[in-house]
Order: structure tokens, then sequence, then C-alpha cells
């Protein structure tokens, strides 16, 4: 008989753990808690207009490849993709941006306009971080946190040094002009923490970035989930939807049995959750749980966010489908996120316009926009204060872009820290996940088996290897790859 295994929520770790447990011959079951799958990465429609609530980067294409390969298959069977051209804009202020185009030469020409001889350098910093990206996409992050000797190969042992200087010092040991500091220390903050808390060798994002470039999967990224879903079924997964895990069951032996939902018993001979790793122990009698409260307390997270989501009524004007705004003080922002953990003065912000790229997101001669302010989690979070802080982002998108929109929106609909813990259970209202700082790296990372209880594992953005889109999906292989060799 088939060895029954429950999945608790279906982010992109959970679905693609479900793929590769099924494959292996488990009869899978998922459970979520809301009303449609994906976890963070579900789609707002409304009105004709469709926005991804949650992520809306396409990095790493090669990563999903190697998913959708190790299924002797590809994305393309899935979904649609689109190269941005260009990437991204960022402003510094109405009358200074950098564009970041769709190829090595666009960028390295980019940089030399801002900085004579920049090219030259960057072209050797992203030559150091391909390298990075080598050894790290294509071999340290599939391997599963359980011991630190995975992290010393002959390859790394040349790269020890950088595991120990960080992304803020290389890049200015290179670059004196901040506004191209800034772009190249951006990329790291998908990783959750400060570009002067975040080991040198992350440098492999600005690979990812700059290297590999920003894609649109046509339909938002909610078309992945969906393509990861059919996989999923097409392997013989169930997924189950308004679905809580009430309580994880273990037995004398102390071997997770099964879960409560909705007040039934479901039996199952492995339990493996997506949810938050926080709230996911918080299921378990206190006896076996693995970490405290004051772990989790004393852990470095990523921010939480202040999202919008925003129907105009017109086309918005000299913005890409990325846009970002760096036109004010980038240290100060940082701070009230990672050292002071207050609503910060004047926000850094980010905007998001699909419909510019995707005619299908939005009706003919409108836009739909997505603007996110990061913010440190555990934050009061008011209306009040949402008002007040899209009015904060809107005078300047208005002045620095030269154009009105305040009085051209359709609706608008926000998505903050309450609504992170309501919707996802997630620690503090966290919105990435665990910041992958030196001392949160890989083996020292909440593992992926649980340490007291036998058949019990997690995957996702609070586990190995770390937040964002790829490494759930690597995640979700890693653990799925434990839980075969255990289990056999």
């Amino acid at each position: 008989m088939k060895k029954k295994v429950i999945i608790i929520g279906s982010g992109f770790s959970s679905l693609s753990a479900s793929c590769y447990l099924a494959q292996a011959g488990y009869e899978v079951e998922i459970f979520e808690k809301n009303s449609t799958i994906g976890g963070r990465a579900r789609q707002l429609k409304k009105d004709g207009f469709t926005f991804d609530i949650g992520p809306t980067w396409y990095w790493m294409p090669d990563v999903f490849e190697r998913f959708f390969a190790d299924f002797n298959t590809t994305p393309k069977e899935f979904y649609e993709l689109i190269k941005l051209s260009p990437a991204y804009k960022v402003y510094f202020s109405k009358e200074e941006s950098i564009t970041i185009g769709d190829t090595l030469e666009k960028i390295y020409a980019a940089f030399e306009e801002i900085e004579e001889g920049s090219s030259k350098k960057l072209k050797k910093f992203i030559d150091k971080a391909k390298d990075n990206y080598d050894i790290a996409i294509k071999d340290l992050v599939y391997r599963p946190g359980v011991s630190p000797l995975e992290l010393i190969t002959p390859k790394t042992a040349t790269k020890l040094n950088q595991f120990f200087s960080t992304i803020a010092k290389e890049v200015r040991k290179e670059f004196k002009n901040e506004k191209l500091i800034q772009v190249l220390e951006f990329p790291v903050l998908f990783l959750g923490a400060k570009p002067s808390d975040t080991p040198a060798f992350y440098s492999f994002m600005n690979f990812a970035d700059f290297g590999l470039g920003t894609w649109h999967p046509k339909g938002g990224m909610y078309q992945v989930i969906l393509g990861l879903e059919k996989l999923a079924t097409s392997l013989g997964v169930k997924i189950r939807l308004n679905a809580s895990a009430e309580k994880i069951l273990v037995n004398d032996k102390e071997e997770a049995t099964g879960i409560i939902s909705e007040g039934k018993e479901y039996p199952a001979d492995v339990v493996l959750s997506g949810a938050d790793y926080h709230h996911t122990e918080t299921l378990l009698d206190q006896k076996y749980r693995q970490y405290s409260e004051q772990y989790w307390d004393n852990k470095t997270f990523a921010p939480s966010s202040l999202l919008f989501y925003v129907a105009f009524d017109k086309k918005i004007k000299n913005v890409e489908h990325h846009t970002l705004f760096f036109d004010v003080d980038f240290k100060a922002h940082a701070k009230a996120i990672y050292d002071t953990a207050e609503w910060p003065e004047e926000p850094l912000f980010y905007a998001s316009f699909p419909s510019k790229t995707d005619h299908n997101i939005a009706p003919e001669g409108k836009e739909a926009a997505i603007f996110l302010i990061p913010l440190a989690p555990g934050l009061k979070d008011e209306q009040s204060l949402r008002e007040r802080y899209f009015e904060k982002i809107i005078t300047r998108f208005e002045k620095i872009t030269d154009q009105n929109i305040s009085n051209y929106v359709i609706f608008k609909e926000s998505f903050c820290v309450n609504d992170f813990v309501k919707e996802y259970n997630s620690y503090k209202g966290n919105a990435y996940g665990l910041a992958n700082t030196l001392l949160q790296t890989a083996f020292l990372r909440p593992k992926l088996k649980s340490k007291k209880v036998k058949s019990l594992y997690f995957t996702g953005q609070l586990t190995v290897p770390g937040p964002g889109v790829p490494p759930a999906l690597i995640s979700g292989k890693l653990v799925a790859e434990l839980i075969k060799k255990h289990k056999h």
C-alpha cells in the first residue's frame, strides 16, 4: 500500500514537494486553509483587473527549468514567459534615473553614463557574481542544510573570505557613486537583510538580476502556481481548499500520524508543513516543539510589506513594468526596518505596472498597479496609517513622474502586517521569511526535518535554502528527498 503524505499549505514549496513525492509513489494530499491555492502567491481579480497579491518578480529562470525537467517537461508547457525589456527602472529624483536593460551590454552602457569607467568595474564584479551563481545555484542550494560540511567543497574553499565580508563592503570597494551602489545593493533585499549584513557570496543575486534578466509570466505570477497545480494533479496529488490544519497528531512513539482539520482526523505516514514554521510548531503539544518563542524572537526576519493594488482609469506615463523609487535616504529606511522596527519617515517604494507588458491584466486604456513599501515585521497596522502612507508615496510618485494619477483611481485595496498574519499565519506578519544573514545560512536555518517528532517535516521560506520563489521550489525538492531517504 502507498505511504500517505499530508502537506499543510499550498505555496510554491508545498506544490514543489507534492510533485516530487507523488512522482516517487507516495499518496499526497494538500490541505490549504484559504479558498484558493498558492499561499502568498495568490491573485486578486476585480472589474477586469488582475493583480498578483504576492511575488511579482520572475528571476532565475534556470531554476524553474530545472524543476520542470525533473518531470520531463518544460515551463512553456504550462505558461508563457516574456523577457522584460527594459528589466526595470530606478528613480533617484525627478531628474535622475537609471534604466536597467535586458542585456549586460545595455547595463554596462547605463553605468558608464552615470560614472565614467564604471562599466569595466561592473564587468569584473558580474564575472565574480556569475562564478558565485554557478557554485550556489548549481550546487550549494540543493543541499539540505543538515551539516556544516555541506558548505565545504573544493570550489567554496576558494570563496571562504566572501562569507565573512558583506555585499555592502564588496560593492563599495569598486564603486563610489551612491546611485550605482544602491542599484547593486538592491537585489540582495530579496534575501531579506541589509546589504551590510548579507555575506558577499550572495553577489550571485546580481548575476541573477543583470545576467539572467527579469521575466514576466503572461497572465501574472499566478500562472506559475496554476502550472504547478496542473503538474501536481496530473501526478495524482489531491488538494483540499478551506481546510485549515488545527493540530498535528503525534503518537506515543513520537511519530507524526496525521492532522486534525475542521474537527476531523486525517491519518498519514508523513506530515509535511509548507505553512509558516513558527505557526506549524504551535499545532504541536509544547513538548514536541523544537524552537522556543525566544528563538524566533531573536531571529532576523525579512521585512513585511504594505501593498496597494490600484486600478487606474488611464495609462500611466514615465514608468516601466517594474519601477523603483530610491529618491529618499536608503539607509534611514533600512534602519527603520532592521534596527528600530518603526514605520519609516520617508519610505523607498516599488511600483509594478504589469499591464504595460501584458494587455490581459487591465481593460484597454486603463492600468493595473501594485505599490509596495518594505516594513519591519510586527508593526502596528491600522487603516489610517495605510492611508497616510498611500498619500505619501502617491504625492512623490506624481512629482517624480510628472503626472496626476490620484484623480484617476477606480479602486484600491491594501494588504499589510495584519493581513499576512490573518491569511498566512505569518510570524509577526513577515512577508518574505527568515533573512539570509551569515548566522542564518544553510545548516544554521530551522531544519527541514523535526528533531523531536519522527515523520514530521518542514519546507518553505523559514527553512532551507531561504526566501524567494526559486528557493521555495528548491526547498520542496530538498524535503522530498529527505522524506524518501528516511522512509526507505
